[in-house]
């Protein structure tokens, strides 16, 4: 199954290549992405079933992925969220954690076990398929 994804990335290289990293090494379709918390907030809001899988980075344009994270905390139980940032100090993992992020990966060392995280998803059976 393909994670239906949304990017939550200000910087413009890094989400392509992101995108077409995991494109085509996981099953992903890039259903869009915000630069900005606000922007995310919106389209979680009114996508809120849409989506299978949500990355967001901490450091935006405007706001943070924090609340981003806070955002999505009344997901649906087979919607994951992740965070992918150079910030990823075990402080921030757990602080992610808690706020209910599903993982945290280092954009400078865990782009494998992102992918890796994302393959398993999408093989994961979800309720309602």
């Amino acid at each position: 199954m393909e994670l239906k994804t949304y990017i939550v990335e200000d910087n413009a290289t890094i989400r392509e290549n992101l995108v077409g990293t995991l494109e085509e090494l996981a099953c992903i379709s890039p259903l869009g992405w915000a630069e900005t918390e606000n922007e995310a907030r919106d389209w979680l809001a009114s996508n809120k079933s849409a989506w299978d899988l949500t990355i967001v980075d901490l450091f935006l344009k405007q706001g943070s992925g924090m609340g981003v994270l806070e955002a999505c905390r009344h997901r649906s139980a087979a919607q994951r969220v992740v965070v992918l940032s150079n910030y990823a100090t075990n402080d921030i993992r757990k602080r992610c954690l808690q706020l209910g992020a599903d993982a945290v990966f280092d954009k400078s060392n865990e782009i494998d076990a992102l992918v890796d995280y994302c393959t398993l998803q999408s093989l994961a059976p979800h309720p309602g398929v």
